[in-house]
């Protein structure tokens, strides 16, 4: 699949961008175009490596890629988003080798995964990279590149991966190559993303549902922090510990899998059996959220969304409370947002410890909203925050430039 697009004046700069940084790029092949999307996740926040429930969609800002097979087997890279760095370059031989913390990796974690699942990638490719996404603000700018890169080596190899198996390929990546244990929430929404569609999609089964976003009078405003959040660096791996260690001692009397099988009332009746009051605040929360994104999903199909504002607000409260993954930045957008005209709920998404929260907010009240929320911010935290209206778009693709 592929969306036609006319060549706009942002392609135009890269493709300038791209035949002056590879120079010798017309001898390879031609040049092809590729997006993936960033995501947001209406509510379901730490399910997904849970065995429950999340609601994402994809949005229309995310990462453009422009490549070109070579006929050898050097890979070379360029970001401008990390302009400084220059061209990255290397044998495609040494992509299981990793670089500190550099952005390569996804590149290479994405190779190597592909081909241990059998994929042949026998020749090297230049790469340019181009990400609106803002960095470690909780829009999933890592699994966009993932994703990227997922659906250029499809295409630049042939692959003809199924695209469940490149976003299973995708979480691989994010577990086993970068480190961090993440579900699969991030790199199933980009890569099964629909214009103005959002996902319910059970992480334990993976079976997912298609619903319509239906917001009427109402907007999603995306709030970034702008706190800078390294994810291999936060407390995520650590809650990922906590709630496996919750679930351990379920299993000692439930026939369970995963937290996300207990009904809220299943769990407080055994609570006793974890019996130490962080993990059972861990696991509430993930229980908890997992049952209240079923609620909501409802509640958003028959358009109640002053009931799936109510919840947003509940899963906010219990990010915070249970699972303490908010912080001054969120809660302040989050809960000063809460009491705002024409805001029917909010709450952070994505991982936490910085990044951005999302409010469901009418039409007529954004202005004042932004200017309300935004002073607010600045004067608690010390510097601004950013804000934009979502727009939902398409899953990552291969770009038909005309």
């Amino acid at each position: 699949m592929s969306i036609i697009v006319e060549n706009s004046k942002v392609l135009s700069n890269l493709t300038g961008t791209f035949k002056h940084t590879f120079a010798d790029a017309d001898d390879t092949g031609e040049i092809e175009y590729y997006f993936s999307p960033g995501r947001i996740n209406l509510i379901g926040e730490h399910t997904d490596y849970n065995g429950g429930y999340v609601f994402p969609a994809s949005i229309t800002i995310g990462t453009t890629g422009l490549a070109c097979l070579r006929k050898d087997t050097k890979i070379r890279l360029f970001s401008e988003n990390f302009a400084d760095m220059g061209v990255i370059e290397f044998d495609l031989s040494e992509s299981s080798t990793k670089n500190g913390e550099s952005w390569e990796n996804y590149v290479k974690g994405m190779i190597v995964m592909f081909q241990k699942a059998g994929y042949v990638i026998d020749k090297g490719f230049d790469l340019l990279v181009s990400g609106e996404i803002p960095t470690a603000s909780g829009l999933s700018s890592s699994a966009s590149l993932e994703l990227l890169v997922g659906v250029v080596l499809d295409d630049l190899f042939d692959l003809k991966i199924p695209r469940l198996e490149m976003v299973q390929l995708g979480q691989k990546t994010e577990n086993e190559f970068i480190g961090v244990n993440s579900g699969i929430l991030d790199q199933f929404a980009i890569g099964f993303g629909q214009v103005k569609r959002a996902i319910l999609l059970d992480c334990n089964t993976l079976k997912y549902e298609i619903v319509p976003v239906e917001l009427g009078d109402y907007d999603i405003v995306i709030m970034n922090t702008n706190k800078p959040r390294a994810l291999t660096e936060s407390k995520y791996n650590e809650r990922f510990a906590e709630t496996r260690e919750a679930l351990r001692r379920l299993q000692a009397k439930l026939d369970i899998k995963s937290l996300g099988e207990l009904s809220n009332e299943d769990f407080d009746a055994h609570t006793d059996l974890i019996a130490d009051e962080t993990l059972i605040k861990r696991a509430r929360h993930a229980v908890y959220e997992n049952n209240r994104t079923k609620v909501a999903q409802k509640a958003f199909v028959l358009g109640d969304l002053i009931k799936f504002g109510e919840l947003l607000n509940a899963s906010h409260a219990s990010l915070k409370n249970d699972y303490e993954v908010t912080g001054l930045e969120l809660d302040t957008l989050a809960e000063t947002a809460q009491k705002q005209l024409g805001v029917l709920g909010a709450r952070m998404t994505g991982a936490g410890f910085g990044g951005c929260a999302i409010a469901l907010v009418a039409h007529d009240n954004i202005a004042a909203f932004e200017k309300a929320v935004g002073s607010e911010y600045e004067k608690v935290v010390g510097y601004p925050a950013s804000f934009y209206v979502a727009q939902i778009g398409a899953g990552a693709t291969k770009l038909d430039v005309r």
